[in-house]
């Protein structure tokens, strides 16, 4: 509980008035059937006058502005109270997933995320929509017309102590039972918009492999599925309503039953039996109305226990343990000491196995090794995407924990292998390396990344809008407008991940020459898998199953490193072929 208080606190005036306002509402309910059970009571006497007629009027017309007041400002006071505390804890929700490092987004699904961050939220937002405008008043509602029921004929307010207690009974088997299927229905909405967002992120491979057909049997399963699992939940909870009403009907006829003989006895009016009457719907719907709010309890117990699973996920990469806040990254050499890692913590197989290596500041270095060999993974040590399990890594010879992660990641540019454009035009893009960059700066770091031939060729330039994902732009292109907004954030340590594989060799050759010639000052580290792209680098690493099994110049490892001649050779051959 108290998780949720934060969120009440800043509204706390709105979640008081809310149901103030209700119990406004409730107050004017209680009084009308007794005001008209005064009419009635007097024009069956015979003693109605037109004087107490408009009297009794004028109050019931009093009663009723007020109770549209109360009903009226209840309604709005929740709503205010609710919509915010929902926008604060999606706020935070989603503050708290940016937080997250790449293992603690392994645990939750994307579409889980999706779901936990809308679909739940708005779930738990509605239940306490609920709670503000029902909490106070339907137990109000219920304890003064039943206090009202037994001020009228104790002896007949008798049915209530055996209504009341069956359906209670019957409310909570219902609730218990639809409980644990609520849960399990947001669980097949995570898996059905995991569907939908992988369909739509790679709809060009669905297109390019026909498997358009494929899909839609995919997303008809998961479809289905979250049909059958909300149906299950649905028909428990659809006896709710009748038996509501089956208990109604049947405490009124009994009541109906018993008392119209105490009437015809003279011991009680007709007035006061309609009261009664009243009375007794109003407490049972007040039951329903409560029954109503515990129902949608399950369901928001369900959503709200998926939402603190976000938020008490504790990141795994954080600046707890940094003894150099302030610092920035100012040379930029990097260094890997006995440096161990696993991606499974209980496992005995390591990604990275006693890695050591040290790249001085400035320096060029290629990494290059077969698909797997822990290249990606290496160097995603540095900015700490990930941390190490045994060893360190130095970046200016301090330990990159020590660093806070905003500072060591402001000094690093990391182009990835997955190349990410946003939707937003091309500068926007671009401006993600410095959001406060020039014009002439975007262009000249374009120029660099020899993205400025192909953007100058677009109609709009670079206010050319982007589709999400950077859809409407080529591989190469993408690849180019990655490496610029990389380039863009002038970092100490340039990481580019097989990121020219689509770019043709002349291109990327002038890329290597702006490499050189421009970036003196920045340490340039390239994985790839074309030999080409690192051969004239200060020092090529050589990975393979997780190990360093070279270190040297082109020329060094050619004559000494088994490995890497046979990439060389394999290559070579190939072009002579091609």
């Amino acid at each position: 509980m108290k998780k949720w208080i934060k969120y009440v606190r800043p509204y706390l005036p709105f979640f008081i008035l809310g149901p103030i306002c209700m119990i406004i509402e409730v107050i004017g309910e209680v009084v009308m059937p007794k005001l008209l059970a005064v009419v009635i009571n007097n024009a069956n006497a015979g003693t109605l006058t037109v004087g107490t007629s408009l009297c009794t009027m004028a109050l019931m017309v009093l009663t009723a502005v007020i109770m549209m007041a109360g009903g009226v400002g209840g309604a709005f006071f929740a709503t205010k109270a609710t919509v915010n505390f929902a926008a604060d804890l999606r706020a935070d929700a989603y503050r708290k997933v940016q937080q997250y490092s790449f293992a603690n987004i392994d645990k939750f699904s994307t579409g889980s995320l999706v779901t936990r961050l809308t679909n739940d939220i708005t779930q738990v937002q509605n239940f306490v929509n609920m709670l503000l405008r029902m909490a106070l008043r339907a137990p109000g509602m219920m304890i003064a017309a039943l206090i009202m029921a037994v001020t009228i004929k104790p002896s007949l307010s008798v049915v209530f102590a055996v209504s009341m207690p069956l359906m209670l009974i019957s409310v909570g088997f219902i609730i218990r039972t639809g409980f644990p299927r609520f849960a399990a229905m947001q669980e097949k909405i995570d898996k059905l918009n995991s569907t939908v967002q992988e369909n739509v992120t790679n709809v060009r491979v669905v297109k390019s492999f026909v498997r358009e057909d494929f899909e839609i049997n995919k997303f008809a399963d998961a479809n289905a599925d979250l049909k059958k699992t909300g149906m299950s939940a649905v028909r428990v909870m659809i006896l709710m309503q009748p038996i509501m009403t089956l208990f109604m009907n049947a405490t009124i006829i009994a009541v109906i039953l018993f008392g119209g003989p105490i009437v015809l006895r003279g011991e009680m009016q007709v007035g006061d039996l309609s009261a009664f009457l009243t009375y007794v719907t109003q407490i049972l719907m007040s039951l329903v109305m409560i029954t109503f709010m515990l129902m949608m309890s399950s369901r928001a117990v369900a959503s709200g226990k998926r939402i603190m699973e976000v938020m008490d996920e504790q990141p795994d990469i954080n600046d707890d343990r940094a003894a150099h806040l302030d610092k920035e990254v100012k040379n930029g050499s990097v260094a890997f000491e006995n440096v161990t890692f696993r991606y499974y913590k209980n496992s005995e197989e390591c990604v990275l196995n006693k890695i050591n290596l040290s790249i001085p500041a400035g320096a060029t270095v290629g990494i290059i090794g077969s698909t797997g060999c822990g290249k990606t993974t290496l160097v995603s040590m540095i900015p700490r995407l990930y941390d190490c399990d045994e060893g360190r890594v130095l970046v200016d010879d301090t330990d990159v924990r020590d660093y806070s992660l905003t500072k060591l990641r402001d000094g690093i540019g990391m182009v990835l292998q997955k190349n990410t454009l946003f939707s937003g035009s091309i500068a926007e893009n671009l401006r993600w390396g410095d959001e406060s960059a020039s014009d002439e700066e975007v262009r000249k770091y374009a120029a660099y990344a020899q993205a400025d031939k192909f953007v100058d060729t677009f109609k709009e330039g670079y206010d050319t809008i982007l589709d999400q994902g950077g859809t409407n732009v080529s591989g190469g292109q993408k690849q180019r407008l990655c490496i610029a907004r990389a380039l863009l954030k002038k970092p100490k340590i340039l990481i580019l991940d097989d990121s020219t594989s689509a770019v043709d060799t002349a291109t990327e050759a002038q890329i290597r020459r702006v490499f050189r010639e421009e970036l003196n000052d920045s340490t340039k580290i390239i994985i790839a898998q074309r030999i080409t792209s690192v051969m004239e680098a200060d020092m090529i690493v050589v990975m393979n199953d997780g190990t360093i099994t070279g270190v040297g110049t082109h020329e060094e490892l050619l004559a000494g490193n088994e490995e890497y001649r046979e990439i060389y050779d394999s290559q070579m051959e190939n072009r002579k072929e091609g």
